[in-house]
């Protein structure tokens, strides 16, 4: 009974007419807050119908209007440097909004800093620094960048036909499942053997350089943290391996870039993803902050160790479900649900 109330709670809040309303209300009650939010990847509106893995992926066209939209209403797009500057101050300082992209790959640089640019306001960069090294294997996306140029696959064995744009959302979906792991990588060398796709080209069609990398530590709209070097999920490694994830990708970071990074988002993210031990690895990594995927709000006094951040999952776009978000909503029903 608990899932059908709460399913019926989430459509209820998908209806722009029930929940830009009661966003408008909630902003009297709530005050001065701040909202972090977070995706990987973004596709112009006509790509993104289209993709295999399509979740993982902003609209750009969205996000366009998205920012345009918290403008409107008064929110400050500000680093994570900056909110954490508002939540040590002894007074409230308005509505803040940080915006941060994981992992980073080229259309980071090619559509999506763009965008913000665009609208004259910061983002926030969490590189994971075996993509721009070219050791991490980017098997999603070479795995869906395959399944959506070719109408046939062979995987694991099997030769799969692909005929339309919801079967290659399934077809990707039930590999993926198979394929996550610490075997990915191999398994995703094998795919590419079997298909004749040349897995370094595929690599840099789809991966961030440290060129393009370059680029944007100069630019002043960018905030550059770090996100491991090869999106380990931290929880599961020996101290000593977690902080080398930690530490080194800052290091690597600030040589290549001649930067001084100062702040970092645990892959995954969540209460199994990273915990009080490893919010102490941060600190003691160097960082100033970490954050995490929990879902949430930031007010006054927030650990600078486990901030929160709400995904901006690509298959919400809709200004209700931002503001599911911006209202804490969407953190609530999270808990409720032990999704944390």
């Amino acid at each position: 009974m608990t899932l059908l109330a709460l399913a019926a709670a989430k459509a209820m809040m998908a209806s722009s007419a029930f929940v830009l309303p009661l966003a408008k209300a909630a902003d009297r009650v709530l005050g001065p807050r701040g909202c972090c939010l977070t995706f990987h990847r973004t596709a112009p509106s006509g790509q993104w119908e289209r993709l295999p893995n399509r979740d993982f992926y902003v609209d750009a066209d969205f996000l366009d209007r998205f920012l345009g939209y918290v403008r409107e209403q008064g929110w400050d797009v500000v680093t994570i440097g900056d909110a954490l500057r508002r939540t040590a101050s002894g007074e409230p300082i308005g509505r803040y909004i940080n915006f941060s992209i994981d992992d980073c790959y080229r259309d980071t640089y090619e559509l999506l800093v763009p965008v913000f640019r665009r609208h004259n306001v910061p983002v926030t960069l969490f590189v994971t620094t075996g993509i721009p090294d070219g050791t991490l294997p980017l098997w999603a996306a070479g795995l869906e960048d395959a399944l959506l140029h070719r109408g046939r696959v062979e995987v694991d064995g099997e030769s799969i036909g692909l005929s339309s744009s919801e079967q290659r959302r399934a077809v990707f979906a039930q590999i993926a499942a198979r394929w996550d792991g610490p075997q990915a990588g191999s398994r995703y060398a094998a795919f590419c053997a079997d298909n004749d796709i040349d897995i370094d080209a595929m690599h840099w069609k789809h991966a961030i350089s440290w060129d393009m990398l370059d680029v944007l530590a100069r630019d002043p709209l960018v905030e550059i943290g770090a996100h491991t070097v090869s999106h380990a999920r931290i929880a599961a490694l020996s101290p000593d391996d977690a902080l080398h994830e930690l530490a080194d990708a800052r290091l690597r970071l600030n040589e290549r870039l001649g930067i001084d990074v100062q702040h970092f988002a645990f892959p995954y993210g969540r209460a199994a993803d990273c915990g009080p031990r490893d919010f102490a690895l941060a600190r003691e990594a160097g960082f100033a902050s970490a954050a995490t995927t929990r879902k949430g709000l930031v007010h006054a006094g927030q650990d600078a160790f486990s901030i929160p951040r709400n995904t901006m999952n690509g298959s919400h776009r809709s200004l209700a479900a931002m503001e599911m978000h911006l209202t804490g909503l969407s953190g609530a029903a999270a808990r409720v649900m032990g999704r944390v």
